[in-house]
């Protein structure tokens, strides 16, 4: 059993997946909420089933990009979790399951998943579809472990070759300047039901880590700022 957690963005997502479904869920879709809501959430999905942690085999969460927040939220819980229990855990992309979450919703086979990362910037990464029923990084694209990951302006979003096969996805989609040329879907948000599908492939095959490797993908490097601190920052740059 595995269990999957959700804040990187607006809502608050906890889901146990048994390899082949998700056998309890709790969703909340209250904005900066995710600290008061992901303990008892949590407690409420293992209750369900009867479980404690230790009867788990891995614990995933949403890595980021995204909020500074949410994210810091999602891997200090999955660490405290894991390090109490000796569990492994798997870090999954926001943004990968964001376009897990496109084919689950509109069995869209080859995206460009968007999430606002404001400033004037959006994170962005191509994806499509794999022979198991997951979205994978474009080949092409994999650079490093987060090299098909962008945070780019609007009119610098890096589209794969053949872009109008690709829908452009997510809270930041229609922010893409070249988004009046392709299918826009701003309704997609990734759960924890993506993360958990992408999360258990990724312990099956082997890409667990240990608790102190459980680490956040902000993509700025100055995320722990105000965004005030950022723009002055940025500016005295220029």
């Amino acid at each position: 059993m595995l269990l999957a957690l959700e804040t990187a963005n607006e809502w608050c997502s906890v889901a146990l997946f048994d390899g082949k479904a998700v056998v309890a869920q709790r969703q909340d879709d209250r904005s900066r909420e995710q600290t008061r809501l992901i303990l008892p959430m949590i407690d409420a999905v293992l209750g369900e089933q009867g479980l404690g942690v230790s009867a788990l085999q891995a614990i995933a969460f949403s890595r980021g990009p995204g909020s500074f927040s949410g994210v810091r939220i999602n891997a200090a819980v999955a660490q405290a979790l894991a390090w109490a229990h000796d569990l492994p855990v798997v870090p999954v992309s926001t943004l990968q399951a964001l376009a897990q979450a496109a084919y689950r919703q509109y069995q869209l086979t080859q995206v460009v998943a968007v999430l606002d990362a404001r400033m004037n910037e959006v994170y962005a990464a191509a994806y499509q579809l794999d022979t198991q029923g997951l979205m994978q990084p474009l080949e092409e694209n994999l650079k490093d472990e987060s090299g098909h990951e962008q945070l780019v302006a609007y009119d610098q979003v890096r589209l794969p070759d053949e872009a109008q096969r690709y829908a452009l996805v997510g809270n930041g989609s229609h922010l893409v300047t070249q988004a009046r040329e392709l299918a826009v879907y701003t309704d997609v948000h990734a759960s924890s039901e993506d993360i958990a599908r992408l999360g258990y492939a990724a312990f099956k095959a082997g890409k667990a880590v240990s608790a102190d490797q459980a680490l956040p993908v902000y993509l700025r490097d100055n995320a722990w700022k105000k965004i005030a601190e950022q723009r002055a920052q940025m500016t005295g740059q220029q």
